[in-house]
């Protein structure tokens, strides 16, 4: 890897996301990264159906308000009363664990708080949708730490912090894209306010 490309993926921003991760067995992360390897997208995973329906939704949405502002605003009533019969009737999925939270991404990693203390080298999956326009993005990492937060309203919580370790090529771009976004954003928005 060269310099200028692992400068790109180091670019870390805090921005808020629909997040969610839970520990992956050590048989699963093998499982997982066998399949990788032969080519089978790590999207074929079970379960993450509801979320990439969820997230092409919302995406085409987005699209749709920009040139149909009703339309979009009664398709999106629709495809909320669909969501909870779909509720109803599935159970919980990948997508009733997502919440929004503010973490600190980039194309490396990500730190984000946890309520529980996560052990150093422990295997994570990570869902994490890309606000606004709904970019759903599935990968697992190793977590590098995991401390105390001490802030007064903290909690008991903590700050975890994870590398990426299976993530596709297009997804860490999507990440490096957004990162660069958000950072240009945050600029332009201080020079207003100077």
């Amino acid at each position: 890897m060269t310099m200028k490309q692992n400068r790109r993926q180091s670019v870390r921003v805090n921005d808020r996301v629909l997040f969610s991760c839970q520990p992956v067995s050590v048989e699963r992360y093998n499982a997982i990264e066998a399949d990788s390897n032969n080519g089978i997208s790590l999207y074929n995973q079970p379960g993450l159906e509801d979320v990439q329906i969820f997230v092409g939704a919302q995406s085409a949405l987005g699209r749709l308000r920009e040139k149909n502002a009703d339309l979009a605003e009664f398709l999106h009533h629709l495809d909320n009363k669909l969501n909870m019969v779909m509720n109803t009737l599935r159970g919980e999925g990948t997508f009733d664990t997502l919440s929004s939270m503010v973490v600190s991404l980039s194309g490396n990693g990500i730190s984000f708080p946890s309520d529980k203390k996560v052990d150093k080298d422990e295997s994570l999956e990570f869902h994490l949708v890309l606000l606004p326009k709904y970019v759903f993005i599935y990968c697992l990492g190793k977590v590098v730490s995991c401390t105390k937060n001490t802030a007064a309203d903290a909690d008991g919580t903590f700050q975890a912090s994870a590398e990426f370790s299976l993530i596709m090529d297009d997804d860490r771009e999507k990440l490096i894209q957004h990162s660069f976004k958000q950072q240009s954003l945050a600029l332009r928005r201080r020079r207003e306010n100077k």
